[in-house]
């Protein structure tokens, strides 16, 4: 049995170990090797997320998501042990737990952060490198305003409403961001004044993410003091206290008190990976690699994401500690480890192209500086925050599918609180699903009393929708061309010629009607849909019997689960559909119209309290998440 070790479920470890166990089952060789992917953390967590929740944007547990989740139904063994040290002449790791032999390892530990030596740094400052370090801030930062609620010294007021992030890279500029958009309302929620918070954000660079273009440093520089931050660039830290911090600007120092420091001025590689100078040394702990991604020392070790020192042919500099380059080094290292195990093709060098990077400050504004090498582009604010977002969409549709989706579409759009997001409150659900209860039941019983109708009008017996088709594109013509009187379909009864408001034709293939004769009256004619009516439904009894019966029972069936509140979603969504399927054919009324408002209203799960839904959806998604195909495939919402 081979064995194939992956030490690290960040970025790269965890999309390595997909796409190996993938490889592996589609050319037959599971069978004959094992994957580990060991990690201190049960989870993989969302590193570039981490300001969210320590400052209240998102729920903390939205950063992490679960390795077992994340494996379910792959044969990849995960592991909990925190990894000492490496014998890589035995090719063992050892752990706390236990040791671990291999005989291909993947390093892909992450990062740490580097104090650069600053005394009381790694003592007394915050850090943000970890979900740990995310709920440890979390907790702090309220903590800080509910006791300065209380303090009656003015002095020992300010210390503890005083806020120091240092470094103002990406992880320190989305940080203080992040922090400056919730003092406001931790402020409004212990009655303190805004001008006793002080936010600074400290680094010895003349401009914010230098990585950046100048304009968009600027833009980011302008939006943080925009929102109250103080920026201190050119400036140096020298010390860190328990309740106080030291800063040097050239020969001079200054110490000013504050409770709160957070670290965020840089990163170097983790201990194992700095401990492994055998491997191949590189600056800062990372590992000197070859073009293969494997260890310039040890053909057995490949090196991922932040451990990596190469540099890639034709450019100048290694490549970034990024989640971008996590990514596209797991699919390298994934690559070469299946070519010299199966001994099929050929290796593959790492040429990575990075698409460019994007900077949040707090959840309504961002910048971004993205496309081809040679070939980049600034993006406005909104686009700029829309790209993150469908970026992270890109990742969890490979990490997690449809449930980490749904999940971080509900605590981004849908559950936010105070406008914390690019698109405002504006998705936010803040309407108590108990009140569309009525809506759901009378919904509900105006299908079932369509349904209930039409079998008393003998659709059950005759075929019945040559004249209901027939009758309804009379109506329409005869308007549309100012005939004479028409017979209605959906009243049986002479309606006087009316008057065309639009008729738009789209390229002869689409064209939309709204006409009004008593009452507007609207239809969308699709040829496509036409075609398929006249030729597949009228054109044969049998199957216009069938689908007579398909309409009849499914506005019955939809009008008896809307009212008992059973399958809500699916109820509404099939609403949805019976009506678009109208709409092309026959047309609606206008006294119709608000039956597909409703629908959408229902659509995720309004009116669900006071139903059937209420006690049968939790124990059908229990049974339904632990079916080993839906697990595989993500298809389930936690």
């Amino acid at each position: 049995m081979r064995k194939i070790v992956i030490l690290g479920a960040g970025y790269a470890g965890i999309l390595c170990a997909k796409k190996l166990e993938k490889s592996l089952k589609k050319l037959r060789l599971a069978d004959g090797v094992e994957i580990s992917i060991i990690d201190r953390h049960p989870f993989h967590t969302m590193l570039t997320e981490l300001h969210e929740a320590a400052c209240h944007r998102v729920p903390e547990d939205s950063i992490k998501i679960s390795l077992k989740k994340v494996f379910a139904g792959r044969k990849v063994k995960i592991v909990t042990d925190t990894i000492e040290r490496a014998d890589y002449k035995a090719k063992k790791l050892i752990g706390t737990n236990g040791e671990y032999s291999y005989d291909y390892l993947v390093m892909s530990s992450g990062s740490q952060p580097a104090y650069f030596g600053v005394e009381g740094a790694k003592e007394n400052a915050l850090k943000l490198w970890s979900y740990e370090d995310a709920v440890k801030l979390r907790e702090h930062i309220p903590e800080m305003f509910r006791r300065a609620a209380s303090e009656t010294n003015m002095d020992e007021k300010r210390k503890l409403l005083t806020f120091f992030v240092v470094g103002a890279g990406f992880t320190g500029v989305e940080t203080v961001g992040e922090l400056a958009e919730l003092v406001p309302i931790l402020c409004e929620r212990f009655e303190i004044d805004r001008r006793l918070v002080k936010i600074v954000n400290v680094d010895l660079m003349d401009r914010v993410c230098t990585i950046l273009p100048p304009k968009l440093s600027a833009k980011v520089q302008k939006r943080l003091e925009k929102m109250g931050v103080e920026l201190m660039l050119k400036t140096g830290i020298a010390k860190v206290g328990t309740d106080s911090i030291e800063l040097k600007t050239g020969e001079k120092t200054t110490t000013i008190p504050a409770h709160t420091v957070v670290w965020a001025a840089g990163v170097e590689a983790s201990e194992i990976s700095k401990s492994s100078s055998e491997l191949g040394a590189g600056p800062r702990g990372r590992v000197q690699t070859d073009e293969y991604l494997r260890s310039v020392n040890d053909s057995s070790v490949y090196i991922g994401g932040d451990n990596i020192h190469y540099t890639p042919e034709g450019e100048k500099s290694p490549v970034p500690q990024m989640v971008e380059n996590s990514e596209a080094s797991a699919e390298t290292i994934a690559h070469n480890i299946i070519a010299d195990l199966s001994k099929k093709g050929t290796m593959q060098s790492y040429k990575p192209k990075f698409h460019g990077v994007m900077v949040c400050v707090g959840g309504r504004y961002g910048v971004a500086n993205v496309g081809l090498p040679g070939k980049f582009f600034s993006l406005p604010s909104f686009f700029a925050m829309f790209a993150k977002h469908f970026i992270n969409l890109v990742y969890f549709v490979q990490v997690l599918g449809w449930n980490k989706i749904s999940d971080y579409l509900g605590h981004e759009f849908f559950t936010i609180r105070n406008k914390r997001s690019f698109v405002g409150g504006h998705f936010s659900n803040r309407s108590p699903s108990f009140m569309l209860v009525p809506l759901r039941i009378f919904l509900g019983a105006m299908w079932l009393y369509e349904g209930l109708q039409k079998v008393g009008e003998g659709w059950l017996k005759e075929a019945k929708l040559q004249e209901f088709f027939a009758g309804a594109n009379s109506f329409y013509d005869s308007i549309l061309k100012g005939g004479a009187d028409v017979v209605s379909s959906a009243t049986s009864e002479v309606a006087a010629v009316g008057k065309t408001l639009i008729d738009f034709n789209i390229f002869n293939l689409v064209k939309i009607i709204l006409v009004e004769s008593g009452e507007p009256a609207f239809k969308i004619q699709v040829g496509a849909a036409d075609l398929v009516i006249n030729k597949f439904v009228l054109g044969n009894i049998t199957v216009e019997g069938i689908f007579q019966y398909i309409i009849v029972l499914s506005e019955i069936a939809i009008g008896l689960a809307l009212i008992a509140g059973l399958f809500t979603t699916l109820s509404s969504l099939y609403s949805l559909v019976l009506q678009m399927l109208f709409v092309t054919s026959t047309g609606l009324f206008m006294s119709s119209w608000w039956m597909i408002f409703a629908a959408v209203a229902l659509l995720f799960g309004g009116g669900r309290a006071l139903s059937l839904d209420y006690y049968f959806m939790p124990w059908l998604k229990a049974r339904w998440k632990k079916i080993n195909f839906v697990k595989k495939r993500y298809i389930y919402n936690d």
